[in-house]
């Protein structure tokens, strides 16, 4: 009788257990990434009564007779099964869909989970906002852009740090240029100085305007130094290099009217007319067609150093000659994040298949733009297939321009221009038709601060900043273990390993058996209501089953006690 009752404690005891796990499941039936539990039970020691014989020849074999003792827990395991993945739209949850844990550090050690509600800290940590602590990373993302600091595995979301402006240093062209289209009259290369000599009152100088009497003209002529240089430098229409290395003497007496001769003289007075239109120098070609006609201006004063005389910083090309030209333009961004507006021109050569490209104007302040560095001669396609050749090699040249901008002349800005793979469709082609080539894109942008934030599958933390431009900040941290079922649970849904989990494998989501993690979402608990109700049902039947037997085991034991009285 004794089997019985202890037996029936031990049933007891173990649903009682099994009744506890059912209702931690259903308490966490809501709990962010929860993994639900189950119980297994198994018999304990049995005692012999009688052991087994084997047969003989007369008689045959007998079992063994044996009493059981009761039930045991054999195990409380967590079932790691996925649970629901459900949208957020908060950008900072993240749900892991496969094998995988994220991993924080509370400072003294790493802690595992599956739980992604995040936030940002006021140190720009980003933490679980219920504890505090700091989650992983890995790799060097975000480093060299100083969003996290090198050695630093805490993942940081700047938002206290300005993204720095980056110059624009490459621009990519694709499109058409005719083979075939022409104008109906042959256009004129047109030179226009892009600022305008004004008088003291502010008005536009004309022809006869003195030197001196200019708003760009500080200082005084003296008496007993040399007169000032103004030098001229540039190309004839014809591609001379125009090498001025006498100077035009400037006096008291010079005017306006003596400059655009010098210009004439320089360029050729048969090949060009200098003139003067709203203050603004215009030189223009005296014959139509493609022309590489250019001209810069520069000052050296008197030998005093007491004068000094400013001149355009260019010359825009207002109208550039040829039979077919193609315009584009694109922002760019100098070193400081301020936008340019770079206007260009494609303009069919005299050579067949042939076309150069041509600096016409860039917009704000510019310092200075060499005609040395303002044409790109010399791009040549395939007359087969209309493709990309590349660039003449005997010409010289490469495809970019250089511009000084104001705020900084110590250096010209250099920008490339990609037209394509030679040989390749990928770029610019002349085919018959219309001319469509355009500026398809540029590496450059002003400065900005981080405006947004979200993680992609792989797990990288991507900024969207106020320039528009979009950053990897930084790369979660993903572990795996070799058996999730033996990690041990320290609360708040964290994980630590235990002897029998493996140690922690850092890796990044997607890569070395790693699943994905998917953004602005959670991982809910993986309770199932229906099977843990079914579980209480059960474990509420062996509860009564076993009650039933203490009870009537009680029975027959009072009953044997009346029966001595």
């Amino acid at each position: 009788m004794s089997f019985a009752l202890s037996a029936g404690v031990t049933g007891l005891q173990g649903h009682q257990k099994m009744l506890d796990v059912a209702g931690n499941n259903l308490a966490n039936v809501n709990t962010t990434g929860f993994k639900s539990s189950r119980i297994t039970f198994s018999e304990l020691l049995s005692q012999t009564i009688k052991k087994a014989s084997q047969p003989t020849s007369t008689v045959g074999g007998t079992n063994p007779q044996q009493m059981g003792s009761g039930v045991g827990i054999a195990g409380i395991s967590p079932n790691m099964a996925q649970g629901n993945i459900v949208n957020t739209g908060n950008p900072l949850d993240l749900a892991m869909e496969g094998e995988g844990y994220f991993v924080l550090s509370d400072g003294s050690q790493s802690l595992y989970t599956r739980a992604g509600a995040l936030a940002v800290d006021a140190d720009s940590n980003l933490v679980d906002p219920a504890t505090g602590y700091r989650v992983q990373r890995i790799g060097s993302v975000g480093e060299i852009d100083g969003f996290q600091t090198p050695g630093d595995s805490n993942v940081k979301v700047p938002y206290d740090v300005a993204m720095a402006a980056n110059e624009t240093s490459e621009v990519v062209l694709a499109g058409n240029l005719s083979s075939d289209a022409t104008f109906v009259t042959t256009q004129t290369q047109k030179l226009t100085s892009n600022a305008a000599l004004t008088t003291s009152s502010g008005t536009a100088a004309s022809t006869t305007t003195l030197i001196g009497s200019l708003d760009q003209f500080s200082g005084s002529f003296g008496t007993t130094d040399t007169d000032g240089k103004l030098y001229v430098t540039g190309y004839q229409p014809d591609g001379t290099a125009v090498a001025d290395t006498t100077g035009l003497d400037v006096s008291a007496t010079t005017t306006v009217a003596d400059v655009l001769s010098y210009i004439e003289s320089q360029l050729g007075a048969s090949n060009v007319t200098a003139s003067l239109v709203n203050g603004k120098i215009v030189v223009t070609d005296d014959t139509a067609g493609y022309s590489r006609s250019d001209v810069a201006l520069s000052y050296t004063g008197s030998s005093d150093g007491t004068d000094s005389l400013t001149l355009p910083a260019y010359f825009e090309l207002a109208t550039v000659g040829g039979d077919e030209v193609k315009n584009v333009n694109i922002t760019v961004f100098d070193n400081l994040g301020g936008k340019h507006v770079l206007s260009g021109v494609f303009v069919r050569t005299d050579t067949a298949n042939t076309w150069d490209m041509v600096l016409t104007s860039i917009s704000g302040d510019v310092s200075s733009i060499s005609p040395d560095n303002r044409r790109i001669r010399s791009i040549e396609f395939d007359a087969t297939n209309g493709s990309y050749s590349g660039l003449n090699t005997t010409v010289g040249d490469t495809a970019e321009f250089a511009v000084t901008f104001a705020h900084d002349t110590s250096s010209p800005q250099t920008i490339s221009m990609s037209f394509g793979t030679a040989g390749q469709l990928n770029g610019l082609t002349q085919f018959a038709g219309n001319s469509t080539a355009v500026a398809r894109e540029q590496d450059g942008y002003e400065a900005g601060r981080l405006s947004t934030v979200s993680v992609n599958n792989a797990g990288v933390v991507i900024g969207a900043f106020s320039n528009g431009i979009k950053k990897d900040i930084a790369t979660v941290q993903i572990a795996l273990f070799q058996n999730t079922s033996g990690l041990e649970s320290v609360g708040n849904g964290y994980f630590i390993p235990s002897a029998n989990s493996g140690e922690a494998v850092a890796t990044q989501a997607m890569t070395g058996g790693a699943g994905s993690v998917h953004g602005a979402a959670l991982e809910k608990s993986n309770a199932d209501v229906a099977s843990e109700f079914v579980n209480m049902i059960q474990a509420q039947n062996g509860f009564q089953a076993n009650a039933r037997t203490i009870r009537v085991a009680n029975d027959i034991l009072r009953e044997l006690s009346g029966l001595i009285r």
